[in-house]
């Protein structure tokens, strides 16, 4: 019964509810626009990160995380690399020789991480394939192929067909150079990325620094499912348990690889609650002011009740439900509107053309896929919920201080 006197209550006052219903529904969808927006940029950010740039996981000789030379080779890599392979979750394996080196043309010079790779073992592990802008992906077939990203082609000036010198140091400690012809050019959504990695065919690297083509110094691993990546932390640190502990090889997750990634994760969700409290709080003073004014307009008819003889536990929860289904009405129009946005640029993404190059050079791209977890949703709720609860409570207790003499005086 007081349910239905709450609700009807809420329609005395139309615009003023309905004022509040907008307020609460707005709140509601900047919130969840918020979070939706954040979630997928990192999103974008870590998928872009595993697929492009780190894989799921590493594994490398310990000594090489230390100063990067490549005479730290993995003890049996191909041995590993073939064991990991038999594992039902990965996706792919390649065993790569990285270095770092200083390409170089005729108009200028920079310092580069060098890949040597597997073709067919990389396109498992990588997709850096299908982010070819010019040329094609590295061959077996082709002869001294080299692939670099767009930006380092600009500041090197070179092209396709065009030789690229490449200076490092061998596996004496000398140092040497070879030349490259440049078979495909890559753009991803990581500027800095794609202006220091370049890639070549494992076998002609080792040529130049003199190692076996069947030893590396990273293995990368990619899994059919990221959310598998701990689990299979776990299962590989067991499988090559002995390794591990004679410090022979380490595994690394890619958030292990990049904490400041696996951060603003995390950071982004903190935010994400932290701007919804931030909204509920601000609204919580116009559900407060409002429920008042509402308070004072009905004086007499307070009065009244309780002359009749409703208790003031009864007159206190009626002011609280009109409160509570005020405040949650608007949260789940808020609510509706919110899906169905998300929704749409989950689908079709939300356009940031205007500073992609901006968004580039910090990693991100330029089209950004929303993403809102259910728990949000929920939270939201159960937030909206909380706040209508606190904030009925200042004018219910105004309505308590009422007297039923006074309020049949007044209408006498």
């Amino acid at each position: 019964m007081l349910i239905a006197i709450a609700w009807r209550n809420l329609w005395r006052n139309k615009l003023r509810s309905a004022v509040i219903f907008s307020s609460i529904a707005v709140g509601i969808i900047g919130a969840v626009f918020s979070d939706g927006f954040m979630s997928g940029m990192t999103d974008q950010r870590v998928n872009a990160a595993i697929a492009n740039e780190v894989a799921d996981i590493q594994i490398h000789q310990p000594a090489f995380l230390l100063n990067g030379e490549i005479r730290y080779q993995i003890p049996r890599a191909q041995r590993i690399a073939q064991k990991i392979r038999t594992l039902p979750e990965v996706k792919g394996v390649s065993l790569r020789m990285k270095t770092q080196a200083m390409a170089a043309s005729a108009n200028a010079g920079t310092g580069i991480n060098l890949y040597g790779v597997n073709p067919a073992d990389e396109r498992k592990t990588s997709d850096l394939h299908t982010h070819i802008i010019e040329g094609k992906y590295l061959s077996e077939n082709q002869k001294i192929p080299v692939v670099i990203g767009q930006k380092l082609s600009r500041k090197l000036d070179l092209g396709i067909g065009d030789k690229l010198i490449v200076t490092l140091t061998d596996s004496s400690g000398t140092i040497t150079n070879s030349a490259f012809q440049i078979t495909g050019i890559y753009k991803t959504a990581n500027d800095r990325y794609d202006a220091a990695s370049v890639f070549v065919n494992k076998k002609d690297l080792a040529k130049v620094i003199g190692y076996p083509a069947s030893s590396g110094d990273e293995i990368a691993i990619r899994l059919k499912n990221s959310r598998n990546t701990p689990a299979v932390m776990k299962k590989l640190n067991r499988i090559f348990r002995k390794e591990v502990q004679k410090k022979r090889i380490i595994l690394q997750s890619w958030d292990q690889i990049q904490p400041l990634l696996k951060s603003m994760v995390s950071m982004m969700n903190y935010f994400s609650y932290l701007f919804l409290l931030i909204i509920l709080a601000a609204l919580a003073f116009a559900i407060i002011n409002t429920m008042l004014m509402a308070v004072m307009e009905r004086t007499r008819e307070i009065g009244m009740l309780m002359a009749l003889g409703m208790n003031k536990r009864k007159i206190f929860l009626l002011i609280m439900l009109e409160t509570v289904l005020l405040s949650v009405v608007g949260a789940i129009l808020g609510l509706l509107f919110s899906i169905l946005i998300v929704n749409h640029y989950a689908t079709y993404g939300f356009d940031l053309s205007s500073v992609a190059s901006g968004l580039n050079y910090l990693g991100y791209s330029s089209r950004i896929f929303f993403r809102v977890n259910t728990n949000f949703y929920v939270m939201s709720i159960v937030l909206v919920a909380l706040i209508a609860v606190l904030s009925s409570i200042s004018p219910a207790l105004k309505a308590l201080k009422l007297q039923p003499a006074t309020a049949i005086r007044d209408m006498i």
